[in-house]
C-alpha cells in the first residue's frame, strides 16, 4: 500500500507491506524511508493517531513499530517534541566512477590551440541588455512548446543576416536551429539516411577536423577522405559519395580558399550526380585582407546545406548553431526530426535574433574583426623577423593560421614536446591527416584563443620557444670549391 501525508507543505510516501504483519510493514517502510534518506534526521513525524488514522490501522500498532525504531534507534522521543528521525552514522564514502576527462581541458600554460575565439571579448553588456529585453517583451506563449524547428524569431533573423552578410539564399522555413556544428551534421546523417533509406557514403577534405568523420562513421555512414591541394578540395576524386563536407571560406586546417573553379566543379558535381554539399562556414566572417568570400550556398540553393555557427563569432558555450536547408531535405526534415525536440534554449534563441535586428552581431564581429586582423599581423611579422626559414601558410582569415617548416626540420613530435616543455600548447598539423605520416610539418596557432593583454607575451613565448629550437634553421651551405 502506498500512502502519503503533507506536513508543512511537504510530501513522504510510505510503501507498506502487508504480508508478514502490519506492524512489521510500517517498521520496514520507516526504516527504508529513514535509511534512504528520504526523511532526513530532525524530520518531525506525525502523531500516532494521525499517523493510524492515515494508515488505516491500529493506534496500538503504529505505537509499537515507532517504539521498536525508537528502540533500533532510527527515531528519538522527545518530551514535548514528538517523535523525531535521529542522526545517523555516516555512510562510507561511495565508489565513485571517475568521469571522463573533457575533450579540451583546460591548460596551465600558455594556450595557442586552434578553435577558439577570444572569449573575453564576449559582448557581455549587450547579452544582458538583450536578456531583459526579452524577459520584459517576450509574450507568454513563446516560453511554451515551439517549434523543432527553432524559434521564428531567430529563423527571420538569420534570413536576412545570412543574405546580407554571406549571400546565403533562404526563407524562414528553410532554417533549423541546431546545438552546434555536431549536432547540425547529425541531423544531416538523420535526413539522409531518412532520404535514401539506407546509410551513405560522406566525403570529407583530407586534412580535417577527425572527429567529424568519426560522427558520421559511428551513425552508419561511411566517410571518405578527399585530398585537398592549394585550391581546395579534388573533386575529380569524388566518386559515389552521397555528400561532400567542405569549408570553402576558410579550409580546417590548411587555412585555403576554395578556388573559383573548384566551386564550380563542386556545384556541378552536386548536380550532376543528385549529391548535396555540406558547407561549414564556421568563420566565414573573419577575412582580413579583403572582404569575406560569400558564401557557396548561393551559388545552389537547392543542392548545398549551409551551417553556420555561434562558436566562432561569439562563444561556443552558447551551443547554437543553424543550417539551411535545400527543398529536397526540407521536404522530409519534420519526418525525420519528430521525435527529436530542439537542443537550444528558446531565451537563448530570442536573445539572438534581438542581437541580429538591433545590429549588436554586427558591431561585435566588427570589433573582433579588427582584434583578430591585428593579431594575425603581428604574428606574420614576428615569424618574418625570428624565424626566416618559417612559413606562415593559408590566406589572412580565421581564427589560426599554419607555421610550416623546411624539410630539415625535426620531427613533429619532438618539435611539439619542445614546445609543451615551454609551456606553449599548439596543434600538430599531421592530426588533422587521414594518413599522419603524409602530413608535412607544420604547427597550428590559435591566435583567437588568448585575451587581448594576454596574446603579446604569448607570441614572445612561441617565437622565443621555437628560435630555441635549433633543428629548424637549416644549416649554412658551404661555398663550392
Amino acid at each position: 500500500m502506498e500512502n502519503q501525508w503533507a506536513r508543512w507543505g511537504l510530501d513522504l510516501h510510505l510503501h507498506l507491506r502487508r504480508h508478514g504483519g502490519l506492524r512489521a510493514g510500517i517498521e520496514h517502510a520507516l526504516r527504508d524511508a529513514v535509511r534512504s534518506g528520504r526523511l532526513p534526521a530532525g524530520t518531525r513525524l506525525p502523531s500516532s493517531r494521525a499517523l493510524a488514522g492515515d494508515l488505516g490501522v491500529a493506534r496500538g500498532t503504529v505505537t509499537q513499530a515507532l517504539e521498536q525504531l525508537v528502540a533500533e534507534g532510527y527515531l528519538e522521543s522527545r518530551p514535548r517534541s514528538g517523535i523525531r528521525v535521529a542522526p545517523q552514522p555516516a555512510a562510507p564514502p561511495a565508489k565513485i566512477k571517475p568521469s571522463p576527462q573533457p575533450t579540451l581541458p583546460p591548460l596551465r600554460g600558455i594556450d595557442l590551440r586552434s578553435g577558439f575565439p577570444d572569449l573575453a571579448a564576449f559582448p557581455r553588456r549587450a547579452w544582458l541588455a538583450a536578456t531583459r529585453q526579452v524577459m520584459q517583451t517576450a509574450p507568454n506563449a513563446a516560453l511554451g512548446y515551439r517549434d523543432r524547428a527553432g524559434a521564428a524569431e531567430l529563423r527571420h533573423a538569420l534570413v536576412e543576416y545570412l543574405g546580407r552578410t554571406r549571400g546565403v539564399v533562404t526563407t524562414p522555413a528553410h532554417i533549423v536551429i541546431c546545438a552546434g556544428y555536431a549536432h547540425a551534421l547529425r541531423l544531416v546523417c538523420r535526413l539522409l539516411r531518412h532520404r535514401a533509406a539506407a546509410p551513405g557514403t560522406i566525403a570529407f577534405e583530407d586534412p580535417t577536423e577527425p572527429d567529424y568523420p568519426a560522427l558520421v562513421a559511428q551513425l552508419g555512414h561511411r566517410a571518405h577522405h578527399i585530398p585537398v591541394d592549394g585550391e581546395g578540395m579534388l573533386v575529380e576524386a569524388l566518386t559515389n559519395e552521397a555528400v561532400a563536407v567542405v569549408t570553402p571560406a576558410h579550409q580546417y586546417p590548411l587555412g585555403i580558399t576554395l578556388s573559383p573553379a573548384r566551386r564550380l566543379e563542386l556545384v556541378s558535381w552536386a548536380r550532376r550526380t543528385g549529391g548535396f554539399i555540406v558547407e561549414d562556414d564556421y568563420d566565414g566572417e573573419f577575412r582580413y585582407d579583403r572582404q569575406p568570400i560569400g558564401a557557396l550556398q548561393g551559388m545552389a540553393p537547392e543542392r548545398v546545406v549551409y551551417a553556420g555557427t555561434t562558436s566562432k563569432t561569439m562563444a561556443p558555450g552558447l551551443r547554437l548553431a543553424w543550417l539551411a536547408l535545400p527543398d529536397d531535405l526540407l521536404t522530409i526534415l519534420h519526418e525525420s526530426t519528430r521525435w527529436d525536440e530542439s537542443y537550444v534554449n528558446v531565451i537563448d534563441q530570442l536573445i539572438l535574433a534581438h542581437l541580429i535586428e538591433n545590429g549588436e552581431l554586427d558591431r561585435h564581429v566588427r570589433r573582433c574583426r579588427t582584434r583578430y586582423r591585428r593579431r594575425r599581423d603581428l604574428l606574420g611579422q614576428a615569424v618574418a623577423r625570428h624565424l626566416p626559414h618559417v612559413r606562415l601558410s593559408g590566406v589572412a582569415a580565421g581564427l589560426h593560421a599554419v607555421l610550416r617548416f623546411p624539410p630539415v626540420a625535426d620531427q613533429e613530435g619532438a618539435l611539439l614536446a619542445h614546445l609543451v616543455a615551454r609551456d606553449v600548447h599548439v596543434e600538430g598539423l599531421s592530426a588533422f591527416y587521414h594518413r599522419p605520416e603524409e602530413s608535412p610539418l607544420g604547427i597550428l596557432i590559435g591566435y583567437g584563443t588568448p585575451a587581448d593583454h594576454a596574446f603579446g607575451p604569448a607570441l614572445n613565448a612561441l617565437i622565443e620557444a621555437l628560435c630555441d629550437r635549433r633543428q629548424l634553421v637549416p644549416p649554412p651551405q658551404r661555398d663550392r670549391l
